[in-house]
Formats: C-alpha cells, sequence, structure tokens
C-alpha cells in the first residue's frame, strides 16, 4: 500500500508545478517566475523546515544554486565562448561550413547535426556545443541559417550523442556504477550503442527537416533593417582583382557585394573601384579581395593607437544632422582622418533620400548630405571626438573589430579546456573556469565587457532549476514518485513497462537534475525487474536513456541553457520541439531494448 507523500513532497512538486505553469504561459518574464520560485521555497523552509534541519539550511537550499558549480561552469563557458568570438578565432571553421551552407543549407545543416552527434560520443557534449554556439552564430550574421533554427537542432544531436555510449554523459556513468553496485555486471562503453544508432536514425529526419521549422527566426527584422553601404574599395597588389577584368572573377566574387560603374579593362594595384554592401559583406570582401576601404596609413594609425592605449578598435554607426560640417563635401576633401584618426568605411544614404538627384564631387567621391549615415572605424575615444566636433549622432550597434593577433591564443585556452575535460583530466567545472581566467589573464576577453558574455537569464534560470532539483530530492517527492510507479507496472507488457520506466525518469530528468533521475531511477528498475521476472539490464538502460532525454525545458540540461540566450528562445520553444522528440525517442528506443533482449 503506497502512502501518502509527506507535506515537504507535496510542496515540491505543487512548486514544480506552478514554475512549470508561469513559463509556459508567459506572462511574467522568466527571470521573475524563477526569483519567485526560489523566494518561495526559501520562505516556506524557513518557516516550515524538512525533518530535524533548521530554518537557515532551507535558506541555503534555496540560494545555493547561485553558487552552485553547474551555474559557475556554465558561466565559464559563456566567458571563452565569448574569448572566440571578440578575437575571431573561429572564422576560419565558420567559412569551411559556410561553404558547405552556400551550396546547400539543409546539407550544411545535416553535416553539422552529425558533427555534432558523433563527436559527443566521445567527448562530453557541452564543450563540443561550447565550440559550436560561436561558430553557427557567425555562420548566421554571415547569411546562413539564424541561429534560433540552428542551436536547438545542435544540442539536440550533442545529447544523442552522448547517449550512445558510457563516456558520453556523466550521467551514464553514474547509472552504469550505480547498477553495478546493486549487483549488476559492468556495461561495456559501445554494449548499448548499436541502440542508440537505430534510434538516431528514426530521430535524425525530425532533428533535420521538422525542428528549424517549429522555431521562429530571430533575426529576419535585423536583416531587413540592414544598411547598404556605398564605397570605394582600394585594389591590393595580391587581390584576385590586380591584373584582370571584373568579368573574368564574377563568379568567385563575394555574395553580398554590387559593383557600381565596373571599370573597363584589367584592374591595377591601388585602383578605387565603387560598391556597396552591408558591413558584414564589406568585410567578406575587403577579406577575400585583399582590399581595403580606407587609405591604408589611416588604418595602420589606428592599429598604432589601439595597441599603445590597450582599446579596442570599434566600428560605429553616425548620423549627419544639419549642424554637420561635412554636409556638401566628400570623404577625401573633409579631412576626417587627419583631424580625428577614425576611418569612414562607408555611406549610407537613406531610402528617402534617394530620389534626390545624386551629387558627385569631380573625382567622382559621393558629396554628404543630412541624413545620410557613416560607417566609422577608430577607438572609442576618437570616434567620440568626431561625434561631438562634426555634429554626429552616433547610432547603437557599436560592434568591436576581432582582436585577430590573439585569436591562436584563445583558440588554444579553449582547445586546452576542451581537451582536458574530454579525456578526465580534470573535470568540466575545473578546466572551465581555468580556462576563462587564462582569458583574462591574457587579454581575449576584457574585465569590463564580462557582461556581454554573461546572460542574466539564464543566470536566473539556472539556480532556480538547482533549487528546484535539491528540494524534489530532498523532500522525497522523486522517491515517493517512483514508488508510485513501480505498483502501477505489474500488469502492463515488457515494451510498455521499459517505456514508463523510461518516461518517468525523462520527467524526472526534466525538471530536477539528470544526477536526481539515476540516483531515484535506478534502483526502481531493479526493483521492478526482480518483482516482474525481467532481466535488469533493458530496465536499467531504459533509466539510462530517459536521464538524457533532456529536450522538453531549458531547465533539464546546461547546455539547453547554454543555447537560450544565443538562440533567444523561449521556454515555449522547448516544449515545442522537445516534446515530439521525446516521444519519438521514447517509443523507438523501448522498441528496440524489447527486441534486443527478447523480451
Amino acid at each position: 500500500m503506497l502512502e501518502a507523500p509527506s507535506y515537504h513532497a507535496m510542496a515540491a512538486m505543487a512548486v514544480t508545478i506552478l514554475m512549470f505553469i508561469g513559463f509556459v504561459r508567459g506572462r511574467m518574464s522568466i527571470e521573475i517566475v524563477s526569483l519567485l520560485t526560489i523566494a518561495v521555497i526559501a520562505v516556506g523552509l524557513y518557516f516550515f523546515p524538512i525533518g530535524d534541519a533548521r530554518p537557515i539550511d532551507g535558506l541555503a537550499l534555496a540560494f545555493g544554486g547561485f553558487g552552485h558549480y553547474a551555474l559557475i561552469t556554465i558561466c565559464a563557458l559563456m566567458i571563452m565562448g565569448r574569448g572566440l568570438v571578440v578575437t575571431g578565432a573561429l572564422e576560419p571553421a565558420a567559412r569551411v561550413l559556410e561553404r558547405v551552407f552556400k551550396f546547400n543549407l539543409q546539407l550544411g545543416l545535416l553535416v553539422s547535426l552529425i558533427i555534432a552527434l558523433v563527436l559527443s560520443m566521445f567527448v562530453n557534449n557541452t564543450p563540443v556545443l561550447v565550440l559550436m554556439i560561436p561558430i553557427f552564430a557567425a555562420l548566421a550574421s554571415r547569411g546562413a541559417l539564424p541561429t534560433s533554427k540552428t542551436l536547438m537542432p545542435l544540442n539536440a544531436a550533442s545529447l544523442i550523442g552522448g547517449l550512445a555510449t558510457t563516456i558520453g554523459t556523466s550521467t551514464n556513468i553514474l547509472v552504469v556504477s550505480i547498477a553495478m553496485d546493486l549487483g549488476m555486471r559492468e556495461i561495456g562503453v559501445f554494449d548499448f550503442t548499436p541502440i542508440v544508432l537505430v534510434a538516431c536514425l528514426v530521430a535524425l529526419p525530425y532533428m533535420w527537416l521538422v525542428m528549424p521549422r517549429l522555431l521562429k527566426d530571430n533575426t529576419a527584422q535585423a536583416q531587413a533593417g540592414a544598411r547598404m553601404f556605398h564605397t570605394r574599395l582600394r585594389v591590393g597588389s595580391q587581390s584576385m582583382l590586380a591584373g584582370v577584368e571584373l568579368s573574368e572573377v564574377r563568379d568567385k566574387l563575394p555574395a553580398g557585394i554590387t559593383f557600381h560603374n565596373p571599370p573597363v579593362g584589367p584592374m591595377q594595384p591601388q585602383q578605387r573601384i565603387h560598391i556597396s554592401g552591408t558591413h558584414e559583406a564589406l568585410e567578406d570582401a575587403t577579406r577575400e579581395l585583399k582590399g581595403e576601404l580606407a587609405p591604408s596609413w589611416v588604418l595602420d594609425r589606428i592599429k598604432r593607437t589601439s595597441s599603445a592605449k590597450g582599446e579596442d578598435v570599434m566600428v560605429v554607426e553616425m548620423t549627419v544632422t544639419a549642424d554637420s560640417r561635412l554636409i556638401s563635401r566628400t570623404l577625401p576633401s573633409s579631412g576626417i582622418a587627419d583631424l580625428y584618426s577614425v576611418a569612414v568605411l562607408g555611406i549610407h544614404r537613406p531610402e528617402r533620400l534617394l530620389g534626390e538627384k545624386e551629387q558627385y564631387s569631380d573625382g567622382g567621391d559621393l558629396r554628404i548630405v543630412e541624413g545620410d549615415v557613416l560607417l566609422v572605424m577608430g577607438i572609442e575615444e576618437d570616434l567620440q571626438s568626431f561625434a561631438r566636433a562634426d555634429s554626429l549622432l552616433m547610432l547603437e550597434g557599436a560592434r568591436e573589430l576581432p582582436r585577430r593577433s590573439k585569436a591562436l591564443l584563445s583558440a588554444a585556452i579553449m582547445g586546452f579546456s576542451v581537451t582536458t575535460a574530454a579525456v578526465g583530466i580534470f573535470p568540466i567545472a575545473i578546466s572551465a573556469l581555468a580556462g576563462a581566467i587564462l582569458m583574462f589573464v591574457t587579454g581575449c576577453v576584457k574585465f569590463d565587457r564580462v557582461g556581454r558574455a554573461l546572460s542574466g537569464q539564464v543566470i536566473v534560470l539556472v539556480a532556480a532549476s538547482i533549487t528546484i532539483g535539491r528540494f524534489i530530492d530532498e523532500s522525497g517527492a522523486a522517491a515517493w514518485l517512483g514508488e508510485a510507479l513501480s505498483l502501477g507496472l505489474a500488469y502492463l507488457p515488457p515494451a510498455l513497462v521499459l517505456a514508463a520506466i523510461m518516461a518517468f525518469v525523462t520527467v524526472l530528468t526534466n525538471f530536477a537534475s539528470n544526477a536526481t533521475a539515476a540516483t531515484v531511477g535506478t534502483p526502481i528498475a531493479f526493483s521492478i525487474a526482480a518483482q516482474l521476472g525481467l532481466p535488469p539490464e533493458p530496465l536499467v538502460l531504459a533509466v539510462l536513456f530517459g536521464c538524457n532525454l533532456c529536450y522538453a525545458t531549458p531547465i533539464a540540461y546546461q547546455t539547453n541553457m547554454l543555447i537560450m540566450a544565443e538562440g533567444k528562445y523561449e521556454f515555449g520553444d522547448y516544449i515545442r520541439t522537445g516534446v515530439p522528440l521525446v516521444m519519438i525517442m521514447v517509443t523507438t528506443l523501448s522498441i528496440l531494448l524489447v527486441l534486443s533482449y527478447g523480451l
């Protein structure tokens, strides 16, 4: 006879359900719901402690998530990811994948999913995803699929890959260890890999073709408002354009660039060519065509000043106001570079002014008019001086240029952290924290820019999920749910028993934690196997699989939270895409376990 759950267990289940409802309804922000959850648990356990605990112990449980190693690990991983972005370390890898995506978007996504899946079989999926997040953020900025449509499928692929071997995740090792302590044989590294790989073949079409369509495009608005800048590209001596006609290399030219009044005959070094494109497209053009958008002496001066003062080079957009002295001047006649040590890379003319007659100087340079937007490069102090002196309005969205001199260093730091975690020299928490510290010490990430790397929403959500997990575990709610499950399985066929155990553990892991699901679910599976006269191994594997099916909520696993800020995901996105995947995997894995073990 199943006893009624304790009051604390009932309270834990009620708080979890209410938190879930709050997330799904979306009337309050995730941060508010998370903080309210922590506050309710803190106040409740202070006045009604669990067992013989002191009131202060309830506060430690409620607020312990903010100091938990999992939160520190996630923050450290975000900082290292920021280091790779600001130094441009992943641009070569992004360009390789970009070629695949340019050939075919669907093929590019499929290749990426397979890479994430295979790597996660042998390397902890957290560092695998940490490496791929900034790569796909860079790809999105280059016109490939937006991060909101790629990161969720990539995360799911990495989780399935981690499911395929005993070393894929730490949870797998925990389940196998508990089962061995209970008397079961040791499960080999690849013993259940064939089962998971077959399940992958069933789930892959959903992750590849369906999941991206269930996710909204979070970059559509930004792309629609992208400004097109007109500029003069100075042909470099090593450029593919030098000594050839434009028609000969047109197929090799960067996408997104328009050539105006194409020159006749072979082009010569230092020849200026009128082009237009977005900021990102202009950057691609300078890199691939080995040209420059401003005189080389100005660019060299900016780099020397940046190095001497230890400040980042930034690119900002500035609007020309009615009081500006630049009106009716051209860039060569404005003296901007001499006066302020900044470089104007391009001019955007708003649509409302395009109907007016364009005014050009004798040299063919566009004359500046009120309302033009200038794309200006320099250090922050010089940019501010230029804006003040020439009556320009600085727009939001300033971008730091990658510190490419530290690209190799940041890549080495990330490689060190990933490798030491993957081979088991250090736990992921220690290797990630060491990597973040090295990023600071070496200047790859600056202390005053840490806020850009961290997401307050993710931090509060992680802390709340850790608190909920501990509350469910220590209140006895998880154990009571397990007992209730075992009583209801006596009359079910083996396939449904496996599916029920896997589904129960899946629900537990999506709302508590992988460790809680493993420690509660493994002994229950062993007990049910003895009661029903079934071999324990398939039931234990059902627990192991269920612990890894954490796709349905952002609080289920740390990588779910890592992608949340970059992909701009909402709680409902995880439910909408994750629940069908959970159902596919539970059904497929249950059938495969029955067939494999002849139940």
